[in-house]
């Protein structure tokens, strides 16, 4: 079995039957690829009989329009291409979907919103790297069949019918929307049916990853104390153990209803809360006051209740890290980058929808107090840190996962504490989109999709 890259040709009509595929003579020799018999030609869930006919001196591979239109393919794209002699298959691909929250389809040159850049950005790796994707959204998997409609980039966006993926990244961004029924039964069939690969298939909630972790002995250092928050006598001991604690929405993201409270020295309590528009605060002269001012809130949200840490600084404004860990090409964990997010105006978090700013790591740590030997030392910890603590998701959570924001955090003493896990990591928070040059994250993603789908 060997692989290689190859150009698709989509002949004139009528010149080509749709039974028949022309292939260069080069692979033909190097696989002992049967001509004039049929063998199988697979691209994602579709498989069909076809004969191979011979080209001389030629690279590529030709095909009718009408098989072209049914496979999804436009002229031109790179795939690549396996023969498996046991089974007389010649596989093309990988295909790869990304199924995203939503769509556009009145704003052709953004339909995908935010996001329409690095959906861009995608398919020109999968071009250069030999590989094809389409997007789909949960309006497209209301029934499940052997092919599904989806955009794809020829010249500018458009739909077409395309078979369903060798591998699909799931990048819906809300709880409700992947918990939808037609969803779920969607992600079931295509795995059981047509083997697909489906990773990052669910989002993580803050109990649950640091319940999960609190079982790995090795990543006790990285913990802060934190518990879902149950009773008031949970909350009286964390809030007298620690000068400061955090109020986080387990299922919450982008800093949204996150409560900061801070013993004062006179004995009251005071809280930061985030709002849309900045930060309220209000002061309590008790914990059972400030616990009964919370009691409306905690009826309709789960807390995490989590101890605080104080964080290093630039100029007084809180600095933490996000590592982007993703699975490579033999799928195993990698750091693909870590940024600092330095927290804006008078945030307490640094979520860049609040105002947060990116430095790199080196700048931001050079920038604080910290000894100089912490400096020197503070990526390999982090990246050691954002490494020990994807494995242990990996190993402790029943999910396929193969990319992790994970969110961390140093003390002034140059510890290394985790924030949260983040399981639909941003693409706009690791390295600017660039106009011809593939972002790291982005080239990992298809790297780890093209081993999950064997090419």
């Amino acid at each position: 079995m060997s692989k290689k890259k190859v150009a698709i040709q989509i002949s004139g009509s009528g010149l080509l039957q749709d039974d028949v595929v022309m292939l260069g003579d080069k692979f033909l020799k190097q696989w002992k690829i049967p001509t004039g018999r049929p063998l199988i030609l697979a691209f994602g869930s579709l498989s069909q009989e076809v004969t191979v006919l011979s080209v001389p001196k030629y690279e590529g591979m030709r095909m009718s329009p009408s098989f072209a239109k049914k496979l999804g393919l436009i002229h031109r794209s790179v795939l690549q291409i396996r023969y498996h002699a046991d089974s007389r298959t010649l596989r093309i691909g990988p295909l790869i979907s990304v199924l995203i929250s939503r769509d556009y389809p009145e704003q052709l040159e953004k339909p995908f919103g935010s996001i329409t850049m690095f959906c861009r950005e995608l398919v020109g790796a999968c071009q250069k790297q030999g590989a094809y994707v389409y997007f789909i959204t949960p309006s497209h998997v209301e029934t499940v069949t052997g092919q599904i409609e989806g955009w794809i980039y020829d010249d500018g966006w458009k739909k077409t019918v395309m078979p369903v993926a060798d591998v699909i990244n799931n990048r819906l961004t809300s709880r409700k929307l992947e918990n939808k029924p037609s969803v779920q039964h969607f992600v079931k069939e295509v795995k059981s049916l047509y083997g697909t690969e489906m990773y990052n298939e669910k989002f993580l909630d803050k109990h649950e990853v640091f319940e999960a972790l609190k079982t790995n002995a090795g990543l006790k250092r990285y913990l802060p104390e934190s518990y879902l928050l149950k009773s008031f006598s949970r909350f009286k001991s964390m809030c007298l153990a620690h000068p400061v604690v955090f109020l986080k929405p387990v299922r919450g993201s982008l800093g949204k209803g996150i409560i900061r409270i801070s013993r004062q020295t006179d004995g009251s309590y005071l809280t930061h809360a985030t709002l849309v528009g900045g930060v309220q605060k209000q002061t309590y002269p008790t914990l059972a006051k400030l616990f009964t001012g919370l009691s409306g809130k905690m009826k309709t949200t789960k807390y995490q209740i989590q101890q605080g840490i104080p964080l290093i600084d630039i100029g007084k404004k809180p600095v933490d890290f996000r590592a982007l860990v993703q699975k490579n090409n033999t799928g195993k964990w990698k750091v693909t980058s870590i940024v600092a997010r330095i927290a804006g105006g008078s945030h307490f978090v640094s979520n860049l929808a609040r105002g947060g700013s990116l430095s790199t790591l080196k700048e931001a740590v050079n920038k604080t107090s910290l000894p100089p030997e912490v400096k020197k030392n503070a990526l390999a910890q982090m990246r050691r840190a954002a490494l020990d603590i994807a494995a242990a998701i990996e190993e402790t959570i029943p999910a396929h996962f193969g990319e992790l924001g994970i969110d961390l955090a140093m003390d002034t003493s140059g510890n290394i504490w985790l924030i949260e896990v983040n399981s639909k990591p941003s693409k706009n928070d690791n390295t600017p989109l660039s106009d011809n040059k593939i972002r790291p994250s982005v080239k990992a993603m298809l790297e780890y999709s093209a081993y999950l789908a064997g090419f």
